[in-house]
């Protein structure tokens, strides 16, 4: 038995004639049991590496464990959204459920994906698919998910044609799967506003490369935003400096304690915030000279990569 969900060394995927890179060296452990948000712009790489841990994609380079072995062995234990949510047009809410139980044998458990499609504001059982809206579709595929009781859930956008009442209540399920079950769910979004709160660990895709890993209260602890009057915020590692009123803001990757401890009696005075876990993303995805790190592997004595930016 292994504790890691997903394990990736040296990841890579390559697209086209071209061979253009879609993910690149990407290196990272999830551990299981954990609510993950995969984050990053559009064409970061996010779609392509859920589908690679779903096994439905295979590397290029690198290599990658889902659940202790190849992600094709786990494909039973793994349940998969995609964005483009693939059903049978002409079934109804109700036989879809059927048809999930029919491929799900000895796993599939009827109530949980019941309480998703039909739940409050549900769907009709007698609704046929072709005839339901985009975030109806999300629900059904969605219940399909919960029935068939993974180890690990992998969903591919999956608010991002909800409402807010469906998004609320869908989210709490989700919070409930995993500690109820101990299920391992992966969320990609590029809109971070959305998983703050319900996420308690961080991977950030940027280019196809990973810029962060690792637990989310871990990650914003290691980082600040300071604002002072000055621009040297040694011997911290600047991740973004901007102006602020007459001074700057930056967010920084904090140094050893002994070293901030020697050298703050001497440098300007400064606020000292921490920032959400919308400002973390934002600011190293806006630094793109900014070292890329988790909370393992920090280089806290690196000053030279800054990035300014207008207020």
């Amino acid at each position: 038995m292994t504790d890691t969900a997903i394990q990736a060394a040296g990841l890579g995927r390559r697209y086209g004639r071209r061979k253009r890179d879609v993910l690149a060296d990407c290196s990272f452990r999830l551990p299981k049991g954990r609510i993950c948000a995969l984050v990053g712009p559009n064409g970061a790489g996010k779609s392509t590496l859920l589908a690679i841990a779903a096994g439905l994609l295979k590397p290029t380079a690198g290599t990658v464990e889902v659940l202790g072995g190849p992600p094709t062995a786990a494909r039973s234990r793994i349940a998969y959204v995609a964005q483009h949510k693939p059903l049978h047009p002409q079934l109804t809410v109700a036989a879809t459920l059927r048809l999930g139980a029919e491929l799900n044998p000895g796993r599939w458990e009827q109530s949980a994906a019941e309480r998703i499609a039909y739940g409050t504001g549900g769907l009709e059982p007698k609704a046929k698919i072709r005839s339901l809206s985009g975030g109806q579709r999300t629900r059904v595929a969605l219940a399909l998910a919960f029935g068939k009781r993974p180890e690990l859930l992998l969903l591919d956008e999956p608010m991002a044609d909800l409402d807010p009442l469906a998004r609320h209540e869908l989210t709490g399920a989700l919070m409930a799967e995993a500690v109820e079950h101990g299920t391992t769910i992966v969320m990609s979004s590029h809109v971070v506003a959305e998983l703050e709160g319900s996420c308690d660990y961080l991977l950030l895709l940027q280019g196809g490369r990973m810029r962060l890993a690792g637990d989310t209260e871990e990650l914003l602890a290691a980082h600040a935003l300071l604002t002072g009057t000055g621009t040297d915020f040694a011997p911290h590692t600047v991740i973004e400096r901007r102006a602020s009123g007459r001074g700057h803001t930056a967010l920084v990757r904090v140094a050893d304690t002994t070293e901030e401890s020697a050298a703050g009696t001497t440098g300007p005075a400064r606020h000292r915030e921490q920032p959400t876990l919308e400002e973390l993303v934002l600011g190293h995805l806006r630094s793109h000279q900014a070292p890329a790190g988790d909370i393992d592997h920090t280089d806290h004595n690196d000053h030279t990569h800054q990035q300014e930016t207008a207020a």
